[in-house]
């Protein structure tokens, strides 16, 4: 079974997404880190049993000899909400269950953080990015457990595509959070809304 573990924001800059984020849900977000092998780095923010993280490519490391995740090597334009990210407790079975071009598991680390995820050769996930990215953590060592809570929780997550029946049915019986919906649309988008402090504020 898959469940809920983080939402991916893509900007072109850091800086830049982290004051979208902050500024579209009114908190403040946390320092990641960087990531070596993918040379892109993130910001945080605890969302209670999930988290949301603001990623761009690290221009301060080596640019990989291969893409980078979520498909960030061909991003261009303003921050937006790009991918989600599902978590499961064997990542082989759930990638044999998966569309082809799910990605093949790449062992990572991040201090003591320590996790498996199935990245596509090309960078870019099925359905146009809208399947979810899987991971596997390995250890008790989890970054929602990690970071302050600053009252803020994801109440529904859109994902529009426009074979959302192909996309429904890739994840039938593997997911079930009634936190996702997956409509029909022109074209695949993205919409996360979020009970915040001052009241319900939407990302796109």
């Amino acid at each position: 079974m898959l469940r809920f573990d983080h939402l991916a924001i893509s900007c072109a800059a850091l800086a830049e997404g982290v004051a979208w984020a902050e500024d579209g849900l009114g908190v403040a977000l946390s320092p990641g880190g960087q990531h070596t092998h993918m040379a892109t780095h993130n910001h945080l923010l605890n969302l209670g049993d999930l988290y949301l993280e603001v990623i761009a490519s690290d221009p301060s490391l080596p640019a990989p000899a291969w893409p980078r995740w979520f498909d960030l090597d061909r991003f261009t334009g303003p921050p937006r909400l790009t991918n989600w990210v599902a978590a499961c407790d064997d990542l082989d079975g759930e990638l044999v269950l998966s569309p082809p071009g799910t990605g093949v598991p790449i062992s990572l680390s991040r201090g003591d953080f320590r996790w498996d995820m199935a990245v596509p050769a090309d960078g870019c996930l099925p359905f146009d990015g809208a399947h979810p990215a899987l991971i596997q953590w390995h250890g008790p060592a989890h970054p929602a457990r990690r970071l302050p809570d600053a009252g803020v929780r994801l109440t529904r997550l859109e994902i529009a595509h426009p074979d959302a029946r192909g996309l429904q049915s890739a994840l039938k019986g593997r997911i079930t959070d009634p936190r996702l919906a997956i409509v029909r649309g022109a074209e695949k988008a993205m919409q996360a809304t979020f009970a915040t402090p001052d009241g319900p504020r939407v990302l796109r």
